[in-house]
Formats: C-alpha cells, structure tokens, sequence
C-alpha cells in the first residue's frame, strides 16, 4: 500500500532543501531516473532537469518555502496533493496542486496545477 502523506512529504521536503548535494541525494532516493516535471508554468525531464527548476524556484524565492496543505489522497500509483509557498508563519501567497505517478514507490512524473498566484509572482 501506497502511504500518500509520506510520498507528499519527501516531495515537500526535496522542493524546500537548499544544499545542492542533499538535494541531489533526496531526488536519486524518491524520483526515477527518467522523471518528468511539469505545471503552467516549467517543465523539467530527468533528475537534472527537475533539480534545475528547484533551484530556480528557491533563487527566485530565497525566503520561501513549500509546505502540505491538507491531506494527501490517491490510488494506487496515484498521489494528489495540495501545497502552499510563502514565508513561515503567514497564509501562503502561492498555492497549488500536484498530481503523481508512481513506480515501484518513487515519483516518476509530476503534473502540477497552480491555484493561487499573486500578479507579479
């Protein structure tokens, strides 16, 4: 059985670790090889490709951080869940959902959604 909160917490956690080289560690560990990434806004293929949008996001917003609104859900290779990014302690300014497939327990693709996006952002 899938644990859904555990697949969206790694998630959550790889998009907020700042050390390159822990980063690179999280993505061999939870993503495939041949993952695949993309929302309204980026796409990225492969564990390169998925770290470099990371690492856009995080200098774009270098005080930010992701977080899990809500609980997770799915089926099966399935997981959805919704996620928020702005600074600790206040209602996040950006928000979202995401959608994963699965393989053998690790994200092989991620289709996101964007739900709420201040102008300018």
């Amino acid at each position: 059985m899938t644990d859904h909160t555990a697949i969206a917490l790694c998630y959550i956690d790889l998009w907020n670790e700042r050390t390159t080289s822990r980063r690179r560690e999280l993505l061999s560990e939870t993503w495939t090889a041949d993952a695949s990434y993309v929302d309204p806004l980026m796409k990225g293929d492969g564990q390169d490709g998925i770290d470099a949008l990371i690492a856009g996001v995080q200098q774009r917003f270098p005080d930010f951080k992701f977080k899990l609104i809500g609980e997770p859900n799915g089926y099966g290779d399935h997981v959805r869940f919704s996620w928020g990014l702005g600074p600790e302690g206040v209602d996040s300014p950006i928000k979202g959902t995401d959608f994963a497939v699965l393989k053998d327990g690790r994200i092989r693709s991620i289709t996101g959604f964007l739900d709420q996006v201040p102008a300018g952002a």
